[in-house]
């Protein structure tokens, strides 16, 4: 698919983006190794949570999908997952194979694990190391999939994270669900909480306090739940920024998750001028939702590093667009993670953009954008990354002229209905 974008004005409109796609993995797994029937709404059918039902599926597991985002998983216990008659297709999701690795270290038989070839170039050493101090036997193809598990027995182990990862520090947990002992997880920085609250909720004993995630031996089952998903961060950030930078735009997201580690840019975007109001506010299904109300903005750039950055890891791309109409130099430091996404986000994310004209520096850990500049139409490829795709889209409604994306179907992964959200708002997209 190729999209098709002008440059646009006065984006209006209330719009809502799918369910979030970090929480529709974490229900159908957990949901999986539950004691019963666990019940998801506004579950997001997207590319990568679809390989993750594909995979539930051929371990074994029921789910009837009673439309397109209310999913029953009919979770069959800890060790009720069965042997696959084939190998497990993940797709292009980290998320799924990363995630899914936990709960294969401690079943009773050995599984392989594989994806398309993006995924088979992402490393797998990251959860494969921890995996194997646990017990399992688990072997990469030079770090990377095709991965191959054989369970059994499992020791809690202590261990420190390298860097913030809630892929990593999942599969640990999950995995612990299976051990003997504690398995304490030491994060340096805070990460993505989502399986430690849902893991809450159904019941498991875990402890988590000042970056150290505890989970006591507990042979007993998890307990099913009524999750309710809310709209994902990640995919509102697209909205949420072209309505701070298209001229006259004010714009409402509804219902969206803010889980303090997901709202990294929020903090970021405020520091840089943005008028972002935060309305209506409540907890459902133990995450934290509320409305953003977003008016167009003067940005100034900033400086970004650190802690904030595993909070705001997927959302760089955009806020490289943001910085090139923001006053002056923003800064992204300590971003080296981006290296190994869907594909090399820094790399690409510099390349495409300056194609469109932006003053855009590739640095080892990240990038420096000058600003405010004009940006121009240009015909840009996605890289079959989804959120560079959107980024780029975003790019193109305050760029002069005509942008054309090539490869533009990989938005699907993260968020279908993305081209129709934008016509919603004002902005004139075409699909070729």
């Amino acid at each position: 698919m190729r999209l098709v974008i002008k440059e646009s004005r006065g984006l209006r409109g209330q719009v809502r983006v799918p369910g979030d796609k970090s929480i529709s993995h974490r229900a159908l797994l957990l949901g999986a190794i539950a004691q019963g029937e666990t019940r998801v709404r506004g579950f997001l059918p997207s590319a990568d949570c679809l390989a993750t039902l594909r995979c539930v599926r051929a371990l074994g597991i029921e789910v009837d999908e009673l439309d397109a985002t209310t999913l029953v998983v009919h979770g069959r216990g800890l060790y009720g997952l069965r042997e696959p008659e084939e190998v497990l297709d993940c797709g292009g999701s980290g998320t799924t194979m990363r995630l899914l690795a936990g709960p294969l270290a401690g079943q009773p038989f050995a599984s392989v694990l594989t994806g398309n070839s993006s995924l088979r170039r992402r490393p797998m050493e990251r959860i494969a190391i921890p995996l194997r101090q646990m017990g399992a036997g688990v072997r990469t193809t030079e770090g990377c999939p095709p991965l191959t598990i054989r369970g059994g027995r499992l020791q809690g182990i202590e261990y420190v994270l390298p860097v913030a990862s809630a892929q990593v520090k999942s599969a640990i947990l999950l995995a612990g669900l299976y051990a003997e002992g504690e398995t304490v997880v030491r994060e340096p920085g805070p990460a993505r909480d989502h399986t430690e609250r849902m893991l809450a909720a159904m019941g498991a004993p875990l402890r988590a306090a000042k970056g150290v995630i505890t989970l006591a031996p507990d042979p007993s089952s998890l307990a099913p739940l009524d999750i309710t998903v809310p709209s994902d961060f990640s995919s509102a950030a697209f909205p949420l920024a072209a309505a701070l930078l298209v001229l006259s735009s004010e714009v409402t997201i509804k219902g969206v998750g803010i889980n303090p580690t997901r709202t990294g840019l929020l903090e970021v975007l405020r520091r840089m001028g943005a008028e972002v109001a935060v309305e209506g506010g409540e907890e459902v299904s133990g995450e934290p939702l509320a409305d953003l109300v977003v008016r167009a903005s003067d940005l100034e750039g900033v400086e970004v590093g650190g802690e904030i950055i595993p909070r705001m890891i997927d959302e760089l791309p955009i806020l490289a667009v943001a910085a090139t109409q923001a006053r002056g130099q923003t800064v992204v430091r300590n971003a080296t993670e981006l290296r190994v996404k869907e594909t090399d986000r820094i790399g690409a994310t510099v390349a495409e953009l300056r194609k469109m004209g932006a003053r855009i520096e590739e640095q080892s850990d990240g990038f420096v954008v000058q600003g405010r500049t004009p940006l121009r139409g240009a015909h840009v490829s996605s890289r079959g990354d989804h959120r560079l795709a959107m980024s780029l889209a975003v790019a193109g409604l305050i760029a002069r002229g005509e942008t054309a994306i090539k490869g533009a179907e990989c938005i699907r992964d993260s968020f279908p209905g993305f081209v129709e959200t934008l016509r919603a708002l004002g902005a004139t997209v075409e699909c070729q």
